[in-house]
C-alpha cells in the first residue's frame, strides 16, 4: 500500500491565529497606507505571507512603508499571539484520532509556527511532525512549491497526499501540487460563502469542525483503497 500522509496549513487549521494577526495588520496599515481600506484588503489577501501582503498593498498606496514595517508587524503579531492565541476547537482530539503520518505546511515562518505550537499546547500532541515554510522555498503559496517539497522530501507521491487548508491561495497551492484539499472553514476569520470560493479552488471537501475530520478522512482513504477497506 502506498505511504499516504496527512498535510495541515497551521495558521487558521491548527490554531486560530488568522484573526489576531489581521487585527495587527490593520492598526499598522491603518497609520502607513491611510488612503486604503486596510479590512477589505486584507480579507482578500488571506493565506498570503505577510511580505508579500506588504508589497501588494504598497503598490496600491500613495505612501510609503516604514524601512521595518515587516520587522515591526511580524514582533507585533508574535506578542498578540503570545497572549491571546487558542487552538482549533477539536484539533488536539482529532490528530489523537487519526493514525496516519502527519506533516504541517505554512506560509508563515517556522519560528512563527514552532511558537505557535508551544503557545496552544498542540506540540504535545503533535510531537516531532516534520514542518516545511515559505522561508523553504521560492515561491510561497498559491505556488505548489512548499507542497511539492514536503511530498518529495517524505517520500510521498503527491496523490497519497491529503492536505487540510483554509485559504483560498492554500488550497490553489495544494490543487496545484496534485493533492487532494480539504477546506476547513470553522475559523474565527471565516466569512460567509468561504466554502464556495474554497470548492471553487480545488478542494475535494469542506469541513466546518475538526470533529468530523476523521471520518473524512476515513471516506479519502476508503475511496483510495476499496479492496482493503480501510
Amino acid at each position: 500500500m502506498p505511504r499516504e500522509l496527512l498535510i495541515f496549513d497551521c495558521d487558521g487549521v491548527l490554531v486560530d491565529s488568522e484573526t489576531l494577526a489581521e487585527g495587527v495588520l490593520r492598526e499598522c496599515l491603518a497609520a502607513w497606507l491611510p488612503d486604503l481600506h486596510a479590512e477589505t484588503e486584507l480579507r482578500q489577501a488571506l493565506g498570503m505571507t505577510t511580505r508579500a501582503i506588504l508589497e501588494k498593498l504598497v503598490r496600491r498606496s500613495a505612501h510609503d512603508l516604514p524601512h521595518d514595517a515587516l520587522a515591526r508587524i511580524e514582533q507585533a503579531i508574535e506578542a498578540r499571539l503570545a497572549t491571546d492565541l487558542r487552538a482549533i476547537d477539536g484539533i488536539a482530539e482529532a490528530i489523537r484520532a487519526i493514525d496516519l503520518p502527519l506533516a504541517i505546511v505554512s506560509n508563515s515562518g517556522r519560528h512563527r509556527v514552532e511558537s505557535s505550537l508551544t503557545y496552544t499546547g498542540l506540540s504535545a500532541a503533535l510531537g516531532d511532525v516534520p514542518l516545511f515554510t515559505a522561508e523553504q522555498v521560492e515561491r510561497p503559496k498559491p505556488h505548489p512549491d512548499v507542497y511539492q517539497l514536503a511530498a518529495r522530501s517524505l517520500g510521498c507521491a503527491p496523490r497519497d497526499c491529503l492536505v487540510v487548508e483554509d485559504s483560498v491561495s492554500g488550497v490553489t497551492a495544494a490543487h496545484a501540487a496534485e493533492m487532494m484539499v480539504i477546506g476547513f472553514i470553522g475559523a474565527s476569520h471565516i466569512e460567509p460563502g468561504h466554502d464556495r470560493r474554497l470548492m471553487q479552488a480545488g478542494a475535494w471537501q469542506v469541513l466546518p469542525e475538526m470533529r468530523h475530520l476523521a471520518s473524512l478522512v476515513a471516506r479519502w482513504r476508503r475511496a483510495r483503497n476499496p479492496v482493503a477497506g480501510v
